[in-house]
């Protein structure tokens, strides 16, 4: 007889045919193109190529690849979620709990801000991100002392914080914001006066910023509506007073590094392209922190 589809084996003797593997009782000449498990004509399950057992099937839906490998993904590769906005509902409980902290204790200013190196010279200092308290640059993030601050910054987030989490997945959503502040703090640390202290999540919302005009570009939507946004937002940034504009670039950049390595990664080379670029992010940031520590020490 000629080679039954789906079969691996070569031409048997009828008489020398094995049992389905599910009912024995039935000889057959066709096997699983995925396990070889001989399987008879109730059990075969039309495929691509062959056929697959019903085991296989519930395993990998037929395809020959794991069930996650058959999930739907977001254009970075990212899963979908039942709720697409689940990170950015988190983030803005956080800075709306940090803020009700601070109206209830100012105290709490002085422990979240960033700042370099306090007090200023010629005290020897004795807080600050120089002394020691890195974490400065990651609570500032999340620290507001003026409603009219933390309700831009807000706004930004979740206007835009859902479409990017909805469109990388939340984990590398999560990964954007988290070093766009980052490299918003670092820049501050950098280019600032030791003693000045800042705060917000501006950073942050810059990154979003870029990253929305990245992923906007990668989709080939109109440019025009984010360009227009992120024109306006410099202007605000480098003409009102009391803003840190280095935060504000800081996040921008590395937002717009992140989310092009994101979206513009290679699919079979996707993961180790992405984390890769949050990698090289990271260590410019810790690089740039520890030679302005070295500096200011």
């Amino acid at each position: 007889m000629d080679q039954a589809p789906g079969s691996p084996q070569g031409p048997q003797d009828a008489s020398n045919l094995p049992g389905c593997y599910r009912h024995p009782d039935r000889e057959t000449g066709i096997s699983c193109t995925r396990c070889e498990r001989p399987i008879c004509p109730e059990c075969m399950i039309s495929a691509s190529v062959g056929f697959h057992c019903p085991e296989c099937v519930r395993e990998g839906s037929g395809t020959g690849h794991a069930p996650a490998a058959n999930q739907p993904r977001t254009i970075a590769g990212g899963s979908i979620t039942a709720d697409p906005r689940l990170i950015t509902k988190i983030l803005v409980a956080i800075n709306v709990l940090v803020f009700i902290a601070i109206q209830v204790n100012d105290r709490l200013v002085g422990d979240l801000a960033l700042i370099g190196e306090w007090p200023p010279y010629p005290y020897a200092p004795t807080e600050g991100v120089a002394e020691g308290q890195w974490y400065r640059l990651v609570t500032s993030m999340f620290a507001h002392q003026e409603i009219w601050h933390i309700a831009f910054n807000m706004l930004g987030l979740w206007w835009l914080g859902g479409p990017l989490e909805a469109a990388l997945g939340r984990a590398r959503y999560l990964a954007l914001y988290v070093l766009s502040g980052l490299a918003g703090s670092a820049l501050t640390y950098v280019l600032v006066d030791a003693s000045d202290a800042s705060l917000g999540a501006s950073g942050a919302i810059f990154g979003l910023l870029g990253a929305t005009a990245v992923l906007m570009r990668r989709l080939n939507y109109d440019m025009r509506p984010v360009i227009a946004l992120l024109a306006l937002n410099l202007l605000f940034t480098f003409t009102w007073t009391g803003i840190a504009w280095q935060a504000h670039v800081g996040g921008l950049i590395a937002g717009v590094a992140i989310a092009y390595g994101m979206v513009h990664a290679p699919r079979e080379r996707r993961a180790l392209v992405q984390w890769g670029t949050c990698a090289v992010v990271l260590v410019v940031v810790l690089a740039a922190v520890v030679i302005r520590t070295g500096q200011l020490g």
